[in-house]
């Protein structure tokens, strides 16, 4: 029951409330299959660089939607990646997701078909995982790392199967600490 009193004390949404009904902390963790929900959480409860990481990994299953030789949102990812490693620096993780907001703006002009409508899902998931290493707070850089894996998800034909994937690749990355059932 620590874990929905700390989701009501996070503003969790009412849909999430719902389904953690009475699990415990790891039931949770371990069993929800929405990825925007879990980097939304873990955003509070992990350092910044590992949530980039994470929503970086989500992000690239995205790529596969771009353009070949699109090139802007794989340089997002890779330079918020580097961003966690201590290798790049906020400006340059700025300036990446600017060029992959200005790839998907072109998708979003362009769009005609469920293509390129992907193309542009795509292209804002990199620029989103981008813009978790540069936020100020917390709890917008949580936002931004969540709205990745639900971009991913929308340029899915399953939606459903695509969350679950990327629950599972969070979940290999970042392991479920007891300390979190006290939340």
């Amino acid at each position: 029951m620590a874990i929905r009193r700390w989701l009501e004390s996070q503003c969790a949404c009412a849909e999430a409330m719902e389904w953690c009904g009475e699990r415990s902390g790891r039931a949770a963790y371990e069993e929800c299959e929405r990825a925007d929900w879990l980097l939304w959480a873990l955003g509070r409860l992990v350092d910044r660089q590992m949530l980039v990481l994470a929503a970086c990994a989500c992000a690239r299953r995205a790529l596969q939607h771009v353009p070949k030789g699109e090139m802007r949102p794989l340089r997002a990812i890779e330079t918020a990646e580097r961003w966690s490693r201590g290798e790049a620096t906020i400006r340059a993780v700025r300036a990446a997701s600017a060029a992959s907001k200005a790839a998907a703006k072109a998708a979003d002009i362009a769009a005609v078909d469920s293509t390129d409508v992907a193309a542009w899902a795509a292209a804002r998931a990199a620029a989103w995982v981008a813009d978790t290493a540069t936020e100020d707070s917390a709890e917008t850089a949580a936002w931004a790392a969540a709205e990745a894996p639900a971009r991913v998800a929308r340029a899915s034909a399953g939606a459903a199967a695509e969350h679950k994937a990327m629950c599972r690749i969070i979940r290999e990355m970042i392991h479920f600490d007891e300390r979190w059932n006290d939340k």
